[in-house]
Parts: structure tokens; sequence; C-alpha cells
């Protein structure tokens, strides 16, 4: 059976007994149904995993026991930092979701011309918030033990304005320019349109920003598919795949 891991923004040591936050505690106690004795892992988004046992579980406490550290080697070679155009619900989360997965550094929400949310800067926080939980979430699952970055909510202007990767790219799927003839980077760009896609003066400012037309193919892939495609090829031509 699996080890069950687990985030907490609690500072970890080796041989220190914490106890699990509210949502944590529920998730190992009312989900998994674990109790004292079991193993599980802990992290908290340095880079590093502990290997911890429950020593204690109340109604109010679960106290784990901290007994090793490891820092696993999974985080790609590659950097990609993401500039994803909003899209509704689900399919945020999920190119949210699959973007951690991927290995995928930072992600930025990006205002679109064509982008139908709307967000008040209230609820851009909370959406900010939203979209970290299914960033921890996805980290429990596929093994990583850094965090990608989610950065509020962003102009393309904004985002574009701040890139300092070594290659970037805007996915166009008017263009045949394919991912080949550039040398290897150590850190990539990728920008991504919303549902309607990227206006043609959008691409034009991306290509005047130092951003290469990229296609990945004659289909149109959705705004939630796009992003993982295109990182797993680069992952696979210049990361660890």
């Amino acid at each position: 059976m699996r080890t069950p891991r687990i985030y907490t923004s609690q500072s970890l040591i080796t041989g220190a007994h914490l106890e699990l936050e509210q949502n944590a505690a529920n998730h190992v106690v009312r989900v998994l149904r674990m109790k004292a004795g079991q193993r599980l892992q802990l992290f908290n988004g340095n880079g590093s995993v502990f290997h911890g046992e429950i020593v204690a579980v109340t109604k109010k406490v679960t106290s784990i026991a901290l007994m090793a550290e490891e820092m696993p080697q999974v985080e790609s070679p590659l950097r990609i930092a993401l500039g994803q155009g909003i899209s509704r619900g689900e399919r945020m989360d999920y190119a949210i979701q699959k973007a951690t997965e991927l290995g995928i550094a930072e992600i930025t929400p990006l205002f679109t011309e064509r982008s139908e949310v709307r967000l008040s800067a209230e609820r851009q926080e909370k959406r900010r918030q939203h979209w970290q939980k299914v960033a921890i979430s996805a980290c429990e699952q596929c093994g990583r033990n850094t965090l990608p970055v989610i950065h509020p909510p962003a102009s393309v202007n904004d985002w574009l304005s701040c890139q300092t990767t070594d290659l970037r790219f805007v996915l166009h799927h008017r263009t045949e320019k394919k991912l080949e003839g550039y040398e290897k980077p150590e850190s990539v760009s990728l920008f991504v349109g919303p549902e309607g896609g990227l206006t043609m003066a959008e691409i034009a400012l991306a290509e005047n920003r130092q951003c290469h037309a990229l296609s990945l193919g004659p289909r149109i892939m959705r705004t939630e598919t796009a992003p993982i495609v295109a990182a797993g090829i680069m992952h696979y031509v210049w990361g660890d795949f």
C-alpha cells in the first residue's frame, strides 16, 4: 500500500513532534481512516520529504513524530513558467492540476481579451488560494516536494514584461512552426490563451516580446489541454522525460 503524502505549512525537523492543521488532520483521520502507529510522509513545499508516524489521534489533535528526512530529486532540470489564460471553473483547475503534475515551476493566470472570467481584487485572491490548494493536492499525489508558485492574476502585458527565461513561446494554431531547431534551454516561458483563443493583437504583442510562435499540430486543442501537451513535449526534448 502506498504511504500517504500530506502537505503542511509548518517547519519540519527530524525528531520533532507536530500537530497537523485541521484540514490535513481531517483528511488523515476521517478520509484515510489512519490510526496511531501508522506511517505517512509530510512535506512543506521546500523540496524535502519527512517520514513520520502518527503517535496520537484525538477529536482535536493528530500528532506526528518526524523520523527521517529525504531529498529525492523529482524536479525537472527544465524550469517552465506558464502564463495561462483564465478559463472557467473546472477547466482552469484541470490546467493547474496537470501543470503541477508535469513539473511546471510557476503559473500565472492571465486576463486576456477573450477571457470570460472577470474577478474583483478580493475574488482574485480567493481564486489564487483555491488554485494553490489544487496545486498542493496534485503535489501530494504525484510526488513533488516543491510547490509550484501560483502568482496572482495578471495582464498579458505585465506577464510578458517580466519574463526572463531562456526561451519564450506563444501557442498559435495558425502557425506551422514546431519545437525544433532551438538550443537546449534551462528555462522556458509558455503563453496559452483561454477558451476563445488569443487575438492576433495578443500574438503580435507576444512575438514583439521575443516569444516564438509554436504549433502543436493541425488540431485545435482546448485551453486546458494545450499546456499539458506543450509541457510534455518540452520535458521530453529538454527535461527529464
